[in-house]
């Protein structure tokens, strides 16, 4: 993954902070005035802290939700860059930050607890906006943008194996148990909707030899060298086509969807409501296209993820 200066900047910051609680931070201080967004500046005299997960989409929409604060006549603290997932989620509900772009499917399986994701979007949305309301966080609708887990291979490996389904991948692994080899994160291979989950769904029977953990980066570019018959990747990077990658369909639907939307502090919520109305046209234009050119403006051209959040906002007309 790019490490782009202020992406960089804010982990550090982050991680400064480490043990003592979430302390530190940078001004956003980009020169933006409301364009289509913030006419009023309904925000004016709100101190709001961002936050974000670490990887390139996280930091991006975090972006875009600072930059719109500002727009809308806030004062924004930029602590983007979190490590993991709970690290970010916790700052919000905890009140050391006040908002963040979070996924629905995560919020279900490994923050609520849920084994079994619920096949709607939207009632998927629904079931965790009612549960985190107990957890004083107020989660504002939902965008199109579903970055869930899938398995890709390159043209080469398709040519000599021709699967195209998490089925026939599974039936793979049964015929021929060596053809089946994975690079995924730690993360995805520890947790309940990743590899266990995955394989269970699908029957499928991959030994942990055949199983080699390694950083986002590393197995997008494992798995274009056919290093590993398989790579997990994210439905909205940009670096599957760029890296001319297939992505294997979940026929069984087993990963749930996560689609991204705002998680809010509910406490900053109801002193400063109109963050929805600042936030919901920024949420509604969020697509896979979307993430996937913006993602792949930071992962496979190396720009700046806020740079690229502004730049977007700007043509949008967001923003001015």
């Amino acid at each position: 993954m790019t490490a782009a200066p202020r992406a960089v900047v804010a982990a550090a910051l982050v991680l400064v902070a480490a043990g003592c609680g979430l302390r530190s931070g940078s001004p956003m201080a980009d020169d933006v005035k409301p364009g289509s967004i913030g006419r009023g500046e309904p925000l004016k005299g709100a101190h709001l802290t961002v936050t974000s997960k670490a990887d390139t989409e996280s930091l991006i929409l975090g972006a875009m939700m600072g930059i719109v604060f500002q727009a809308a006549g806030a004062d924004v603290i930029d602590r983007t860059g979190i490590q993991g997932s709970i690290g970010s989620r916790e700052a919000v509900r905890s009140g050391e930050a006040d908002a963040m772009y979070e996924y629905t499917g995560t919020a279900w399986i490994t923050y609520l607890g849920h084994s079994t994701p619920i096949p709607d979007p939207h009632r998927q949305w629904q079931a965790v906006r009612d549960a985190d309301l107990r957890n004083g966080l107020t989660w504002l609708p939902p965008s199109r943008l579903n970055n869930t887990y899938a398995l890709a291979m390159n043209r080469a490996n398709l040519r000599k194996y021709g699967t195209r389904t998490l089925s026939q991948v599974a039936a793979l692994s049964k015929s021929d148990p060596g053809a089946v080899t994975l690079c995924v994160e730690g993360e995805f291979a520890n947790r309940a909707d990743g590899l266990r989950g995955m394989e269970k769904a699908y029957g499928m029977r991959i030994p942990a030899a055949h199983v080699t953990q390694m950083d986002t980066g590393i197995v997008y570019t494992e798995t274009a060298k056919g290093s590993c018959t398989y790579g997990e990747v994210y439905t909205t990077d940009g670096r599957i086509t760029s890296m001319d990658l297939t992505v294997m369909a979940d026929d069984r639907k087993f990963f749930p969807d996560y689609n991204a939307a705002p998680e809010i502090n509910s406490r900053t919520f109801k002193k400063w409501p109109a963050i929805a109305s600042v936030l919901d046209p920024v949420t509604a234009k969020l697509d896979n296209s979307v993430a996937q050119t913006l993602n792949a403006k930071v992962d496979v051209d190396g720009e700046d993820p806020h740079q690229v959040a502004l730049d977007w906002m700007r043509q949008q007309g967001f923003v001015k």
